[in-house]
């Protein structure tokens, strides 16, 4: 949402500001000049990017347009189900998780937070570690360094859409200046006819070099600068669930393990020690809630 409205104070701005000073909306209207400096950034983008990096570059910038995923909300939410998984895993051992890692998807614990099942990412996280820990023969310390890797491999795939993104900001100015170049060749071509006509061709001209820089500072630019910051979001995330995995598995309680993740949460969103407790012990008391119930 702030996107959004990011996009329309920077052009609204700019062309407040050339109205006020009585400036011709039309003459900025040069659809040749966005064609050729629009394609030919696509055209770099395509160039120097694989069709998967393109993939993510679609999805990262429709991203963009949407709130953060990372909530105080979610964090809490995703803080609770872990410590279900790992009450379970304390009470009934690790084996009896199998049902739940092995088919995530079918699984009761998991359906109960629709919003942690949607990140498939995550999910995959959390059931291949725990599977790991299932199997044995790992020790706790190779795990962790395994978790570290894939966390940086993630975090590597994501930045490459980024870095596009802003390969092709770099590239608009430069794309300005040659949109520019063609409209100075076509008024030397001009020359001799009429003043105004040859005006029109050297302002559509300027409009090129214009239109490149607006687009690479006023709008790619930050498009992929605010991708770089979502990819930052979904790695502190993982973050909390490798932190939490890792301190049950080295013999902590679940209860403490939580508290342990809750504690690597960025702080602009980290949920309250009360916060999170009583979400946890509402999904203690669940169960027992159930069984009396049935009784």
């Amino acid at each position: 949402m702030f996107s959004i409205i990011g996009i329309v104070v920077v052009f609204g701005c700019i062309l407040a500001g050339y109205l006020m000073e009585h400036g011709n909306v039309k003459v900025l209207m040069q659809p040749a000049e966005l064609i050729i400096i629009a394609g030919a950034a696509l055209g770099t983008v395509l160039i120097s990017n694989p069709v998967h990096t393109l993939k993510q570059m679609i999805s990262g910038v429709i991203g963009v347009f949407g709130s953060s995923k990372y909530s105080m909300a979610r964090y809490v939410d995703s803080l609770k189900m872990m410590y279900e998984l790992l009450q379970k895993a304390r009470k009934e051992g690790l084996v009896a998780l199998e049902s739940d890692i092995e088919e995530p998807e079918k699984s009761p614990l998991f359906s109960k937070y629709k919003d942690f099942a949607k990140n498939h990412h995550a999910v995959a996280f959390v059931c291949d570690t725990m599977r790991m820990a299932v199997s044995g023969g790992v020790e706790v310390f190779d795990l962790d360094q395994m978790l570290e890797a894939d966390m940086e491999v993630h975090h590597q795939e994501a930045s490459e859409s980024v870095s596009g993104l802003s390969t092709m900001a770099d590239a608009l100015p430069g794309l300005g200046i040659v949109a520019a170049v063609l409209g100075v060749v076509i008024t030397m071509g001009a020359l001799g006819g009429p003043p105004e006509e040859i005006g029109k061709k050297v302002a559509a001209a300027l409009v090129g070099t214009f239109l490149g820089i607006l687009l690479c500072y006023g709008l790619v630019g930050p498009l992929a600068a605010r991708m770089g910051k979502i990819a930052e979001e979904e790695h502190a995330f993982l973050m909390v669930l490798r932190v939490t995995m890792i301190a049950f598995l080295k013999g902590v309680a679940p209860i403490m393990a939580v508290e342990i993740g809750r504690r690597t949460v960025p702080g602009h969103v980290r949920p309250s020690f009360k916060a999170v407790e009583e979400a946890c012990r509402g999904a203690k008391e669940a169960p027992a809630a159930a069984a009396a119930a049935a009784g």
